[in-house]
């Protein structure tokens, strides 16, 4: 019998990343290993194994993200989301700033047509 996949997404990130996720009460947290939300087939934030968020933004947003937090747009399996940046780990534990790109967020993936 197989054994079920364990995350090993550092535990102090899983809930930083949990309680952000709960500011949002119409937001709902998916996958077991691989944490995620998605909205009408559309992912917007994702958590990476090593702990690392991504977090997908309107076009006219990343730019000023990147430079905001001196970051870089987020990488998944090797593959650059030109849509989606990397939450540097001092926003992640910064809830209060980061629920308004999770706001953003979520409303820019509400105009996207469903999948």
């Amino acid at each position: 019998m197989a054994t079920a996949k364990k995350s090993k997404i550092p535990p102090a990130k899983l809930d930083l990343y949990e309680k952000l996720i709960a500011t949002h009460p119409e937001i709902e947290r998916k996958g077991a290993v691989h944490p995620y939300t998605s909205l009408n087939g559309h992912m917007f934030t994702y958590l990476d194994q090593t702990g690392t968020m991504g977090i997908r933004l309107p076009e006219d947003e990343v730019e000023a993200f990147l430079r905001k937090c001196k970051t870089t747009l987020f990488k998944s399996y090797g593959v650059v989301k030109k849509d989606y940046v990397t939450v540097p780990d001092t926003l992640l534990k910064n809830t209060k700033e980061l629920k308004k790109y999770l706001e953003m967020s979520y409303d820019y993936v509400k105009t996207l047509k469903p999948k």
